[in-house]
């Protein structure tokens, strides 16, 4: 199964909308990280919302993901992540280090938004 990936602006938008294979998390992660970097997108927003379950294995992908996307200079966003998804995290000690996380789609865009903004605006204060 194939994840579609938007671009909107500098952003890429994707939904996992039902469980992946461990070949299709693969894939997905190559998708996303092959997307990011030939469009140069400056954020990530991965929308989980429709998994009731996260195993260790797509959790581990995900966090890869996110480790990857941040060396090709990319912020992750994670969203919509349901409470037992949450639960099941913290008692496997599966943590989303580096990412980001946001209550829906909309304000994982506004998150990456405002810190791409402020990065940018760092950027630019840097280079007077």
């Amino acid at each position: 199964m194939k994840v579609p990936i938007l671009r909107f602006k500098n952003i890429l938008l994707t939904s996992i909308q039902m469980d992946l294979t461990d070949q299709d998390a693969l894939d997905f992660q190559s998708d996303l990280l092959r997307m990011a970097n030939s469009t140069e997108a400056k954020g990530v927003v991965i929308d989980i919302k429709a998994l009731d379950v996260v195993d260790s294995y797509l959790a581990r992908i995900l966090n890869e993901t996110a480790s990857m996307l941040r060396l090709l200079g990319t912020k992750t966003v994670i969203t919509g992540m349901q409470p037992t998804v949450a639960l099941t995290l913290v008692e496997m000690g599966r943590e989303l280090i580096g990412v980001e996380t946001a209550l829906n789609f909309e304000q994982g865009v506004e998150k990456l938004q405002r810190s791409i903004e402020k990065r940018e605006g760092e950027d630019s204060y840097g280079e007077e």
